[in-house]
């Protein structure tokens, strides 16, 4: 993968549940991250005491942050009415050259912020609620 430009992350919400994503617009950063909890399996008679870990256990998890400012009244609408329901729904994350992350999420935090000089912004935190998949480009 070369260097891409970081506008072309997307982060994408079906708002409805039809399956019609949106992008989140006004976003002056995003990130994604993969987590893997290990099943630690060391006992007595490890080898040479190294802790051993149980292969394909654990639970897996993603959450996607964001920052960024209003610009669309529909998506910020919507960015709204999802947490305050504390609904699931299906987003996107596109990775430029590299593919597309997609699955259930929900919003766990929305903050808002302004300087008395400057514009309000908002922040973003979701959390995986099922399976993720992924889509290579």
């Amino acid at each position: 993968m070369t260097a891409q430009k970081g506008k072309d992350l997307l982060l994408k919400l079906d708002s409805t549940g039809e399956g019609s994503f949106i992008t989140v617009v006004g976003l002056r950063s995003r990130a994604i991250a993969f987590n893997a909890r290990a099943v630690d399996v060391t006992h007595a008679e490890s080898a040479g005491r190294w802790r051993e870990l149980l292969e394909g256990a654990g639970v897996r998890s993603a959450g996607i942050t964001g920052r960024g400012i209003f610009k669309d009244a529909a998506s910020d609408a919507s960015l709204r009415e999802i947490f305050f329901a504390g609904a699931v729904r299906n987003w996107q994350v596109v990775i430029p050259d590299f593919g597309t992350v997609s699955g259930p999420f929900q919003i766990t935090a929305l903050e808002f912020s302004g300087d008395h000089d400057g514009e309000v912004g908002f922040d973003l935190a979701l959390e995986s609620a099922g399976e993720i998949s992924f889509a290579a480009m």
